[in-house]
Formats: C-alpha cells, structure tokens, sequence
C-alpha cells in the first residue's frame, strides 16, 4: 500500500491551492479529482473577479480569508505573471435607500480592514462612466479580475515542482480512520487502489458533503446540508462601455446580476441564482428578459440583441434557498475529533480570492492536530 503525508480530494482552485501550500511542508503530497482535468466545475465558471472584501460580517471566516487572500492572490499574479489587473469596481445606489445601504458598507469594510472605499457622487460617475446610471456609488480601487485558468495551471506547476501529485480521473471510494492516519480506497478510471495517508483534505466544493458521508466515523449528525446554486451569465456583443466592474446593491442570495470584464476586454453580465438538484450548466434563452430588465437599473441603454447566454456555475451553498449570511465550514479535528481530517463545505464566494489564504488556514490547523 503506497503511504501519503496528505492526500486532497478536489482539484478547484482551493484544493490546488491547499496542495501547493502543503507540499512546501510535506514530502509526500497527492491531489485527486474524478473530472478528466482539474478545475472542471465552481473553479472555471464564475466571474475571475478579485473580491475586496466589503461585504461580509465582521470576524467571518468570508471576511478575514477575502481580504488576505486578496493580497495573497495579487503578489501571486505579479510574482508568476499571471493576467490580472486592478481594474477597480463600483457598487452603485439609484435611491436613498440605497445610499443608506453604501454608508453601511463603507463601515462594514472598514471594520474589515478595507480603508480604500471612495465614495463617487452622480456627477462623478458621469464624468467616468458615462453610459452608468446612478445617483450615487461606491468605489472599491482594490477589486480585480485575473485569468483564472493559468492561475490554477500555475498552482499545478507548484504542486510537481515541490515533488507532489495531481491524478485526474479519480474518485475516493472510502476512507477509514486509523492510529495513523487513513486507509483510503480510490477509483481511477476502471482501477481500483487502497492507499494510506497521515492527512486526508476534504475540498470536493460540490461534492463535500457526499465525500464527507464516505468518510467511516464521522457522523451523519455533523455533515451540514449543502445546496446548489446555479448562476447564469450573458455575453454582451461589441465594445464595453464600462472601465470597470458594475455590482448592483447586492441581493440576500448573491450580489446581483453584475456587469464585469474578462482580460480581454469582453463585457458579461450575471450572475443571478437558481437553486437546482440536478447538475445542469444549460443557460435558457428565456433568461433573456430579466437579465434586460436588471441590467437597464444601471446601463439604461444596453441593447437587447446584443445580449447572448453564454455560461453558467453553480456554486455550493450553506445557505438555502431565502436564507442568509452563512461563513465558510472549515471542519477540522475541534468539530469533528478525527485526527488528521479536514472538511472544508460551503466555499462558494470569495472562494476564489480567498484561495492561498484558506491554504494558509488549513495548513496551521493541521500542526494544530
């Protein structure tokens, strides 16, 4: 039986990132994922937007991991030179309600540890985003956009460079705590292996909680039900109007149909949320009407035929469908007293921005073990 130090389960951009940040400590480091390449799901369909931080509640894990991993992420960009950029994003209000909202945020942000906000006024936003409408909107400088695929390329490269693996094509059977670690049974492709490992990291995003239920030992009782939420995006055809990313006040579910730029320039709109059981990516052209109608709030003159459903992601969710605010799980040996287990559930956003400094969280909770 091969022996790991740690074994990931889930090549996302989180599980590629815990690897990476763990192969710098153990010898011996396995990253798996059932899909044929990694990054399939959550990873490669969400809106490669660098989160400030300005939303979340103060002393969440969501805020604090976002506002790290932020400038985590950056230097990892300009470090590897991976496409990304600063491009800044504006949080608009259209009445007073929704200015009182932009107060509220400044100070949430603050409280965070996010002191870049700038408040625009109409006129301003006239001057520099002239197809915006608006009465008011807030700046977040520190907002951005990178190439999420080469950034997970890059996290790879790590990986092998460090001595570890990634094997695609696999899925964990089972895992069965032992003295010293686990005895872990693995599909791959029409193979079957048995392994051992000192470490087993749960980061299967959508599939947490069914990895969780193949774990012997861990009770049903402390496995958090996990939803999927689909999120569709349009295309917008032409040159952008915009210099930067367009959020509405956000919704209790998500923040809104948004208006953001990939690196090369091309405008997309979304996303909003569906609350799904069956993994489907399908977009209808049915959607068509609400996104026109949420997105003219904002940009009053967009055209409808230039609007083109393009993609979609679904995102794991702590939270059902009307409820609110729920923080990223991580579930180490404190919550479920099985050594060497780390369960991460409900890293939706800002998972992404979060990415290194999650790695960094999990990689102290292990020592803590």
């Amino acid at each position: 039986m091969d022996k790991f130090d740690v074994i990931v389960v889930g090549a996302g951009v989180v599980g590629l990132a815990i690897a990476a940040r763990l192969c710098k400590d153990y010898k011996k480091v396995l990253i798996i994922d059932k899909n044929a390449r990694f990054g399939e799901e959550t990873s490669s369909r969400n809106s490669e937007v660098i989160h400030a931080g300005i939303y979340y509640p103060k002393n969440s894990l969501k805020a604090q991991l976002c506002v790290e991993g932020k400038e985590l992420l950056y230097r990892y960009c300009q470090e590897r030179h991976i496409p990304h950029q600063r491009i800044g994003k504006l949080l608009v209000a259209h009445d007073d309600d929704e200015e009182a909202f932009l107060e509220k945020t400044l100070f949430t942000a603050r409280t965070n540890g996010v002191h870049d906000l700038v408040w625009q006024s109409s006129a301003q936003l006239i001057k520099n985003e002239p197809e915006l409408s608006a009465s008011a909107a807030l700046l977040s400088p520190s907002t951005g956009i990178l190439d999420v695929h080469s950034y997970m390329q890059s996290l790879v490269f790590d990986i092998e460079k460090y001595g570890g693996m990634f094997v695609a094509n696999t899925e964990m059977l089972s895992a069965i705590p032992t003295s010293d670690g686990f005895n872990i049974k693995l599909k791959s492709v029409n193979d079957y292996l048995s392994l051992s490992s000192r470490y087993l990291i749960n980061s299967a995003g959508l599939h947490s909680t069914k990895l969780a239920g193949n774990i012997d030992t861990l009770s049903p009782n402390l496995i958090p039900k996990l939803y999927w939420c689909r999120g569709h995006y349009f295309s917008y055809s032409g040159k952008s109007p915009f210099k930067q990313l367009i959020y509405p006040i956000p919704e209790k579910e998500g923040l809104g149909i948004h208006a953001s730029l990939d690196m090369g320039g091309g405008l997309k709109f979304g996303p909003d949320t569906q609350y799904i059981k069956e993994l489907k990516y399908d977009v209808s052209e049915k959607l068509k009407n609400k996104f026109y109608v949420a997105i003219q709030k904002y940009f009053p003159n967009v055209e409808y035929k230039k609007l083109q459903p393009d993609y979609s992601g679904i995102r794991p969710k702590l939270q059902g469908e009307g409820e609110g605010f729920r923080d990223f799980f991580i579930q180490s040996k404190q919550q479920h007293d099985i050594n060497g287990l780390v369960n991460l559930f409900g890293i939706d956003s800002p998972g992404l921005t979060s990415s290194l400094a999650i790695a960094n969280y999990v990689a102290k909770v292990m020592l803590d073990d």
